[in-house]
């Protein structure tokens, strides 16, 4: 192995990725709060939580970075390599497997990014599951609960949280 090569080079890379002619490759902290909020709301659905990226796929807040199909990244919406800046006002939500798609294109038909959508439906009973398991309730207009603790279950814990317990969906 050369000295060009291996886990010294490594943070010298990663460091060249994240800022090109004096521009950061990454949106800050506060581009990705402008960002989600800039994204449409999932009716029916807490909008800190859930939000929809431009070609109506849905996606959890807490699915950031990861390749599944409620998955999102933060996408440069005239890419980086295009000239592009990491602020909100080129920013959008992707769901991951649109992304890729997307890659450094700058203009895509949306038709096309939903065709490369996850092509599942997510009933709100499932939501409803995924949230409870991620957030440990469920938030949502008609619908607020919280998750019991396995104390709570077995009757050596009372909840001083006054919401009611979700009732896990039967099979």
């Amino acid at each position: 192995m050369s000295s060009s090569e291996g886990p010294s080079s490594s943070p010298d890379r990663r460091e060249r990725e994240k800022v090109k002619d004096g521009r950061p490759r990454q949106f800050d902290s506060k581009a990705k709060a402008l960002c989600w909020a800039s994204a449409d709301i999932v009716p029916g659905r807490h909008p800190e939580r859930w939000r929809k990226d431009i070609a109506g796929n849905i996606v959890c807040k807490r699915f950031f970075n990861c390749s599944g199909c409620l998955c999102y990244e933060y996408d440069h919406v005239i890419p980086f390599s295009k000239g592009g800046d990491s602020v909100a006002d080129n920013c959008q939500i992707l769901q991951t497997r649109v992304n890729r798609l997307k890659s450094d294109k700058d203009e895509i038909d949306k038709t096309k990014l939903k065709d490369y959508s996850c092509d599942i439906a997510f009933t709100d009973r499932e939501l409803d599951l995924f949230e409870m398991a991620v957030y440990g309730d469920v938030i949502r207009p008609g619908k607020e609960c919280r998750c019991r603790t396995v104390a709570e279950m077995l009757g050596k814990y009372k909840a001083k949280d006054s919401r009611p317990a979700c009732e896990l969906p039967k099979s």
